[in-house]
């Protein structure tokens, strides 16, 4: 078992900036890629962005490439999304999650936080 906790999310106005954190403890840490998703009121979860064990390799979605930077440190068993140039859009509760790499589909995700709400008000 993992268990992955977030934090850092909150209500932050469009064009500002917030970083996320996601803290795993239980089984290592780096023995899993790791992603991030989000789900809005009314929508599916999708997918943000994803790395791999080590982290040298990250995938991202085409709505948040550029804006967001997914990293991790395995000294600290966490992971982190750098959310820049936020826009409403962006506003939907914010999960991490552990994996295998490369996947982007939710439900091949292994283990999942309790989520993060993140708000982006114009």
């Amino acid at each position: 078992q993992v268990q992955l906790v977030e934090s850092g999310g909150g209500l932050v106005q469009a064009g500002g900036s917030l970083r996320l954190s996601c803290a795993a403890s239980g089984r290592t840490f780096s023995n899993y890629a790791m992603g991030w998703f989000r789900q809005a009121p009314g929508k599916e979860r999708e997918f943000v962005a994803t790395i791999n064990r080590s982290g040298s390799s990250t995938r991202y979605a085409d709505s948040v490439k550029v804006r967001f930077t997914i990293s991790r440190d395995n000294t600290k068993n966490t992971v982190y999304l750098e959310m820049n140039s936020l826009e409403r859009e962006d506003t939907a509760v914010y999960y991490c999650a552990a994996g295998e790499w490369g996947v982007t589909t939710p439900s091949l995700y292994l283990y999942w936080g309790q989520g993060t709400q993140v708000t982006v008000s114009s």
